[in-house]
């Protein structure tokens, strides 16, 4: 469990403060995470990382000379949002474009890819490369389903040094891509990681028994197995990696392989290095040539007891690349570089963004939005527990959390823009670019999103009218479609669209906003109910889909609840 600690909402703030401040000669703070403090030449292709906290030392711990030039770093266990993203590349880029890489979680693809968008409509040149070593996530045929964990490492390694030699982005982006399709990861758990803060940790696992293919985030093993001795261990690690070698590599006998045992937060060095004596063994008997291994904690699970294996399968380019310097806080190889320092004007502050004042009528409308939106932290505030309960059922239980770090910052945003003189328009919009920067995941980008949705159907000139609010819902409701969901998938989706449907129906019908308001809310509190009978077919937890049958959806519970609170404030504002 996690001992030292202040506010647990503060903590990733305070992490990152504590990491930069110990390690100024090579990073850097700036807004969404860390960058180099150190300089680039001007057309150096820019590996930007990234990914939640609790994984040091990914992602900061891998930012300097050879790797990353920067790293954006979400909260605990929640995708970095797209600003984050964006501000870190921005922060990190020469004029050689910017690779960004990360692990392939549903929130990191979302928010990454809106990064990716927002970068090249800037005029910034952008590659994204994930990684997909988790063998225990997807089976071979959708191997562009699987998660990334450890194999990050190799990815990153290998494309920051191709950066560093002067490769240009399609170069950078190819050698990334060829390190990934050639590194496989397997790995496993003797008992779960907890939050700070936290009573509980993520999952348990029974006294003398292993979690076989866990994920970094708390997500559960696909199975469970008594635990073997070290040579076992070893024995199930390298035979599962070894059933199933890239298609570039034929046969594994007379291979050059990169052997990487990774600690997950609570396995000592010396219990690791008992494994890699067997490991390394093992590999020797079935032909392989063992090349520059690495034994130790490079990407980790918070305090998760825990071990994986990867397999970095190499060619002789991938070889060379994966043996060059690099320098950063957490990984070091080959000999010193000289380095100069950025200088201190980089390090200026971000500065609050003005608003453009509303309308009378509208600044009027914008304190009842704020006043929502307050109702609506003080909601999640109540409930975060049991979300996290809900959500920790079949996905990693980190909803609740990530919800009151999302509402909390939307709340302060939306009181201070509502005090600057915005408009209700504006204040929903910088409400979800706030709820998308502190939530981070997927429901941070969704969330965020459907604010800003929101907020551009209602603008800043007039009050809004019941037709205008129910367009607005409507705008909303396609944005989070947008994403990908549909009803019956077992997402927030399935409570939205009866919510949209009612308003709608009720407004077309003549109703009073805060009737077809509520009758709307109902709808959206008896289909987050019904959520329990399904499937879930997206997120994490489809790979645990039949451990959820029976218990609601966290996101669509959330949502209901959410409509509810907003009814308390148009009751009374009616």
């Amino acid at each position: 469990m996690t001992r030292l600690f202040n506010d647990p909402a503060d903590f990733a703030d305070e992490m990152v403060d504590g990491f930069v401040a110990a390690n100024r000669a090579r990073v850097r703070k700036v807004h969404g995470g860390v960058a180099r403090s150190t300089t680039s030449p001007d057309g150096t292709v820019a590996l930007v990382v990234g990914g939640g906290s609790g994984h040091y030392p990914a992602f900061g711990g891998l930012v300097g000379h050879g790797l990353a030039a920067g790293a954006a770093m979400g909260n605990l266990f929640a995708s970095p949002s797209a600003q984050q993203v964006t501000a870190v590349a921005k922060a990190s880029e020469h004029g050689g474009g910017v690779l960004l890489s990360y692990g392939n979680y549903a929130g990191d693809v979302l928010n990454f890819d809106a990064a990716a968008r927002a970068l090249a409509d800037s005029g910034i040149d952008v590659r994204t490369v994930r990684v997909t070593d988790d063998v225990a996530s997807a089976p071979s045929a959708e191997a562009h389903k699987r998660r990334g964990i450890a194999g990050d490492l190799c990815v990153f390694k290998v494309a920051g040094a191709a950066a560093e030699r002067g490769d240009d982005l399609d170069a950078v982006t190819a050698i990334a891509t060829r390190a990934n399709d050639r590194t496989r990861s397997f790995g496993v758990a003797f008992s779960g990681c907890s939050l700070p803060g936290a009573d509980e940790p993520l999952f348990t696992v029974p006294e003398g028994r292993m979690a076989i293919g866990m994920g970094i985030h708390g997500e559960r093993g696909i199975a469970e197995a008594d635990v073997p001795t070290a040579d076992g261990l070893a024995d199930l690690l390298v035979d599962t990696l070894l059933t199933e070698l890239p298609e570039a590599v034929g046969a594994h006998a007379g291979q050059r392989v990169v052997p990487i045992l990774n600690g997950l937060g609570s396995v000592k060095y010396e219990e690791l290095f008992v494994v890699f004596g067997a490991v390394q063994r093992k590999l020797a008997d079935a032909g392989t040539v063992v090349v520059e291994p690495e034994v130790g904690e490079l990407v980790t699970s918070f305090d998760m007891a825990g071990v994986s294996l990867t397999l970095f399968w190499l060619d002789e380019e991938l070889e060379q690349l994966w043996a060059a310097p690099a320098d950063s806080p957490a990984y070091r190889k080959g000999g010193a570089v000289p380095q100069h320092q950025v200088a201190p004007e980089v390090l200026a502050a971000d500065e609050q963004a003005p608003v453009t004042p509303g309308t009378v009528e509208s600044q009027e409308s914008a304190r009842t939005v704020a006043d929502a939106v307050s109702a609506i932290r003080r909601t999640i505030d109540a409930h975060a527990d049991e979300l996290g309960r809900i959500d920790a059922v079949a996905g990693d239980g980190d909803h609740g959390i990530g919800m009151q770090r999302g509402s909390t910052a939307a709340d302060a945003a939306a009181q201070d823009a509502a005090a600057r003189g915005a408009g209700a328009g504006s204040v929903l919009a910088i409400a979800g670019d706030a709820w998308s920067d502190k939530a981070g995941g997927t429901s941070g980008a969704i969330w965020g999103a459907a604010l800003e949705a929101l907020g551009r159907v209602l603008g800043d000139d007039d009050r809004p009218s019941a037709a205008t609010v129910q367009s607005a819902v409507h705008a909303a409701t396609e944005a989070v479609l947008a994403f990908g969901a549909v009803p019956g998938d077992k997402t927030m989706v399935d409570a939205l669209v009866p919510f949209d449907e009612v308003l709608t129906a009720r407004v077309a019908a003549g109703d009073e906003l805060v009737d077809a308001w509520s009758a709307a809310s109902a709808a959206a509190q008896i289909a987050a109910d019904a959520t329990a009978d399904l499937l879930p077919r997206m997120g994490r937890a489809r790979t645990h889909g039949e451990d959820a049958v029976g218990t609601p959806d966290a996101g669509a519970v959330s949502f209901a609840l959410i409509t509810d609170a907003v009814l308390s404030i148009i009751a009374v504002r009616a």
